[in-house]
């Protein structure tokens, strides 16, 4: 009889659990948006950035968009995230292409009780509440100890660029600081490929057309280098004048294996955009209690600036790279 009594409470314990718990509101509510806005969507560089802004979603169980213009384009971008801001998200992930543009933009939204971090590209003047990505400074110090060392300390470089463009511009000053330290090298071209590697290619292969002393080309964004080691390639001149590139898209990972491209510099757009999502969570459900709310705080509860750093790929850590690395196409089995 007692153990019966005992079995009838503890089925009625265990119901009695599993109603409240039924009957407690989910952390994150079924509607909640994070948007994420960026530059180029077609460079292989934003897909991978999509993969991490997506899987992070998928994990806490939250919707999440990516959008912004398929080619360089500021303003579109600007429209991109305007857009955004009207569809009343819990939180956006931009990177500005043209900083000075969305200072205004970013203002606004963080006003109307949206939060903004940027990712990959900051807005420092802007009332964004963190940058999460690459010190770009010290990332263009290493390229431009990279180059250095490959043409032993003397020559004329190409610089491939899109000036204007706060990350970018970062990197160029890294450079032209570490070639310092070199006297015998020159920037003697500094090209704005407009983040396109056709127009890398078209400009590299005027300036060997004109025979121009090129010793080495150093590119700061995704799109040089490939542009760059196609025009090389093309013309017979594989391994002979030295690239150093950014990021690693599958044809400077196909360049660097052929010899083209002696090496880049690998970012990790992946982990940029995966924690971007984390730190927009965490500000919208206010999970740092440091200050009463985010909106109302005299300083971000967050980590103002987040280093994400960077990888040297070249001939001899390739296919480890390679071997080691995800895939994340088609994450969450969208575009």
């Amino acid at each position: 009889m007692k153990q019966a009594t005992w079995k009838l409470l503890s089925i009625a314990l265990l119901l009695s659990i599993g109603i409240f718990s039924s009957c407690q509101k989910p952390f994150h509510d079924q509607n909640e948006l994070y948007i994420f806005v960026a530059a180029n969507t077609s460079l292989p560089y934003w897909q991978e950035a999509k993969a991490g802004f997506m899987g992070a979603a998928r994990g806490i169980g939250v919707k999440a968009e990516f959008t912004g213009p398929d080619s360089y384009s500021p303003q579109d971008e600007l429209d991109a995230f305007q857009k955004a801001v009207d569809k009343h998200p819990s939180g956006i992930a931009v990177s500005p292409a043209r900083p000075e543009i969305f200072k205004d933009a970013i203002d606004a939204a963080v006003k109307s009780g949206i939060p903004v971090v940027c990712v990959d590209s900051d807005a420092p003047e802007s009332r964004r509440i963190l940058f999460i990505g690459t010190d770009n400074y010290q990332a263009g110090l290493i390229s431009g100890k990279r180059i250095a060392e490959l043409v032993h300390g003397e020559g004329r470089l190409v610089l491939v660029t899109i000036p204007g463009q706060l990350n970018v511009d970062e990197r160029v000053r890294g450079i032209t600081e570490e070639l310092k330290k070199y006297p015998g090298i020159k920037i003697g071209r500094t090209l704005d490929d407009k983040g396109d590697p056709r127009s890398a290619n078209d400009q590299i292969s005027a300036l060997i057309d004109a025979k121009e002393k090129i010793d080495g080309i150093v590119c700061v964004e995704d799109s040089g280098g490939p542009g760059a080691a196609e025009a090389l390639h093309r013309l017979n001149l594989d391994g002979k004048i030295p690239i150093v590139a950014m990021d690693k898209s599958p044809e400077t990972l196909d360049f660097i294996a052929h010899g083209v491209i002696a090496a880049t510099v690998s970012q990790k757009p992946y982990t940029m955009a995966f924690y971007g999502l984390r730190f927009l969570d965490d500000l919208h459900h206010n999970i740092v209690h440091e200050f009463i709310d985010w909106q109302t705080a005299p300083a971000s509860p967050l980590p103002t600036r987040v280093d994400t750093g960077t990888a040297v790929i070249d001939a001899s850590n390739l296919a480890a790279f390679r071997a080691a690395e995800a895939t994340h196409a088609n994450p969450l089995g969208g575009n």
